[in-house]
This record gives C-alpha cells, sequence and structure tokens, in this order.
C-alpha cells in the first residue's frame, strides 16, 4: 500500500506535519474492483476522493451513444472535488474504476474545516484546479484539431466518391448510347417474305456486346442472312463487331459465294486489327425459290435443324477458322435444303456455354431438346422462348456471353 501521508502531501502541501497526520486519520480509506462506477454523473456528491492506490477513469455520458473519457487519474491525485464548489453539489461527470482501487474518502465538512486552520489550502486547490484546466483545454484542442482533420479527410472523401459518382453516370449515359448506337446496327424489322418466316434476338452480356445477326438483300430472290461472335465482351468487342459487320455487308453486296465474303472479310481484318481481335461468323445464301441455304462457316456453330421428325444438325466438313487470325483459314462450306415445315437455327456459344450455379452448361443435348418443344411455334416466338429457356438456367448467375439467335421457317403452305 502507498503511503498516504507521501501521497497526500501533492493536494494538501501547505498543511504542518501534525496537520496532515490528524487528517489522514480522519479520512475513510474504500478499496473497490476494477470496472466499479463511484458515482454517477449528476450524483449529488459532498465529498471527494484521493487515489492512493490504482487508476480511475473519468467519463462523460456514460452508457450512451455519446459515452467518452475525459481523463484518468492515478496514485496522489484527487477527483469529485468540483461537486464541492457547484452550489447543488451535483457531478459533473461519472467515474468508475479501471482498476481495483483505494481511495480516501474526503467529506466536506473535512475539507471546510482544514480550511479554516489553513487558508492556504485554497490556493493549493486553486492551483491544482487551475492545472486541470489547462490539461482539459489543451485536451479539447487536441480533440477538436483532430476532429478538424478528420472531418476535413472526409469532406475529400466525399468530393472524390461524388466525383466516382459523376463519372459513373456519364459512362453509363455513354454506354447507354454506345447500346442504343450498336442496336441501330442491327436489322429494324425481319424480312417479310413470301413463303418464310424469320426470328431473332440479341442480348449482350454487358450494355454492348460483340454479338451480331444481319439479313441482307440480295439479286435473283435471295437473300444472304449472317450471325457472328467477336471475341471478348464490352466495349473492344462492340467496336470489332460493327467494323466486321460492315466488311460483310461490303463483301456480300458483291455478289460472292459465301467462302469468298468471309475470306475477304478476313483479309481486311487482318489488315486492321492491331487490337489481336477475332471473330467467328456463319454467312449464308437463301435461296428463296428452292429453300437452298448454302453456307460458310469460320470457327462458328454449326446450324441445328428441327421439323417433325425431330431435330438434327446441318452437314459439316470440319469447324473451320475464325476470322482475323490467319492468312488462309479454313472455311467449312455446306449445303442444306429448307423444305416446307422446316426451321433452321443459328446461334452463337453464348447459348449453349450458359452456365448454372452449379457450373453446368446449357448445351446442345438442351438446345435440341427445348427446340424440338417449341419447333412447331413461330420462328420469334422458337427464339424468345430458347432464351428465356437459357436465362432461366442461369437463374441467380449474371450472364456469362452475349447471346444471339436467328432462326428461319420454310412454312408448311409450300408443301407440294
Amino acid at each position: 500500500m502507498s503511503d498516504p501521508h507521501r501521497l497526500t502531501l501533492r493536494l494538501f502541501g501547505s498543511l504542518l506535519s501534525r496537520q496532515l497526520e490528524h487528517l489522514v486519520e480522519s479520512l475513510i480509506q474504500i478499496d473497490l474492483p476494477a470496472n466499479t462506477v463511484i458515482f454517477h454523473e449528476g450524483d449529488h456528491g459532498n465529498h471527494f476522493y484521493l487515489v492512493l492506490q490504482g487508476a480511475v477513469e473519468v467519463i462523460k455520458a456514460l452508457g450512451t451513444g455519446d459515452e467518452r473519457t475525459l481523463t484518468v487519474f492515478g496514485p496522489g491525485e484527487c477527483f469529485g472535488e468540483m461537486a464541492l464548489l457547484d452550489p447543488k453539489y451535483c457531478r459533473s461527470a461519472s467515474v468508475r474504476a479501471r482498476t481495483a482501487v483505494s481511495l480516501l474518502e474526503i467529506r466536506r465538512q473535512d475539507f471546510d474545516a482544514m480550511l479554516r486552520i489553513q487558508p492556504a489550502l485554497a490556493y493549493d486547490m486553486a492551483r491544482m484546479l487551475s492545472q486541470r484546466l489547462r490539461d482539459t483545454d489543451n485536451a479539447i484542442i487536441r480533440d477538436l484539431q483532430e476532429k478538424n482533420r478528420q472531418l476535413a479527410k472526409a469532406y475529400d472523401d466525399l468530393r472524390a466518391a461524388q466525383a466516382l459518382i459523376i463519372e459513373k453516370e456519364k459512362l453509363e449515359r455513354e454506354l447507354e448510347v454506345a447500346r442504343e448506337i450498336q442496336r441501330s446496327l442491327l436489322p429494324r424489322s425481319l424480312p417479310q417474305l413470301a413463303g418464310y418466316d424469320f426470328g431473332a434476338r440479341m442480348e449482350p452480356a454487358r450494355a454492348v456486346g460483340g454479338d451480331f445477326y444481319d439479313f441482307i438483300a440480295l439479286d435473283s430472290g435471295r437473300l444472304g442472312i449472317a450471325v457472328g461472335d467477336v471475341s471478348g465482351k464490352g466495349v473492344p468487342a462492340a467496336l470489332f463487331m460493327a467494323m466486321t459487320r460492315s466488311l460483310m455487308r461490303a463483301e456480300a453486296r458483291a455478289a460472292r459465294l459465301p467462302r469468298e465474303v468471309l475470306r475477304g472479310m478476313n483479309e481486311h481484318l487482318l489488315e486492321m486489327n492491331d487490337a489481336e481481335m477475332f471473330v467467328t461468323v456463319l454467312y449464308g445464301i437463301l435461296e428463296m425459290a428452292s429453300g437452298r441455304f448454302t453456307y460458310g462457316r469460320a470457327g462458328h456453330e454449326l446450324p441445328v435443324l428441327c421439323d417433325d421428325q425431330g431435330v438434327t444438325f446441318t452437314p459439316c466438313c470440319g469447324q473451320g477458322g475464325p476470322l482475323g487470325v490467319f492468312p488462309d483459314p479454313q472455311i467449312d462450306e455446306n449445303t442444306v435444303e429448307l423444305a416446307p415445315g422446316q426451321t433452321l437455327l443459328l446461334f452463337t456459344d453464348g447459348m449453349t456455354e450458359a452456365f448454372d450455379r452449379n457450373g453446368l452448361p446449357f448445351g446442345l443435348k438442351r438446345l435440341h431438346q427445348s427446340l424440338g418443344a417449341c419447333c412447331h411455334h413461330s420462328a420469334q416466338e422458337i427464339c424468345d422462348r430458347l432464351f428465356d429457356l437459357v436465362m432461366t438456367h442461369q437463374w441467380l448467375i449474371p450472364q456469362h456471353d452475349d447471346v444471339t439467335l436467328v432462326a428461319m421457317q420454310r412454312s408448311e403452305a409450300e408443301r407440294s
């Protein structure tokens, strides 16, 4: 235990030795465990305390959301004296034992008696309170400076966040404009040809994408039909897609065969493809009188044929290579006769490679089954139903890739 005579000298240094001994003998020593609340803010108080051992903490707004610790007192320091100076004897803050403590309790009447014996004791108390006020003022200033620093940082963070929000909104507006521009590049309407029904659906995984489809009116009752899939997604793929589509239309209107159109596109893409992107394309020419569809396939998905007898792949002679990579890509060229009542489906790999939350793809088998179940619907309904099935398959999973479907259907009325 600390010597109470030595500790009390810090506050009562003006008392004579015999007076100090008499004071210490008359005081009550209190031992308290840690976390004990010694008094609460607003309590009535007619005594104060001297810390002999341990530490106490002075707290404002104890037990509220605004609670904060003002200071900590250790051995030789006193607390609670402010209530003696208050006309209503009210505690200005709460005090709690931070550790196990030993205290001396000094009652008001004892302190008044000491003042009558030794008035100089008032100067000791005034000096102590003055020092505490200076310490408190300095602590408040430091606290305000820290709060100002935090507020300045929060303001800077807020300005930076606002700038990011503005930039994000600007980017979103630009992407929306880009989306509208890209959609304007697609056919505004589907061909209306006697004996045929056409459907199409294209949904990018992001605001803009790299898939496209097109219908190109040629001479002599022929129609060019294309589906393409650019590597990657987003704005770069969309720009490459726009360039590819323009090249394809220019080559197709030169009345070339599908393989010649694709090879011509490849030559131009090799010259302009600094980004090292590539595109898979299926381009074919439909002869409307006969129903013959002659197509060239550059690394693209194989078309699927559907009728009352079931679903089958069209003939192929290899996969073919994508455009924009090799000087002389392999082109798979074949012809399919579209009979009355049959539907030919062209699609991109975003259809079959759509994954569910367990990592399972939609797949070709499921595509065949789904197409067979809705083959009797119109061409547009087939595209919409298949797309909805893919979205249901990857429910709760963000769309991974652009999805494009084109269906051409020869009407039953054409049967002989």
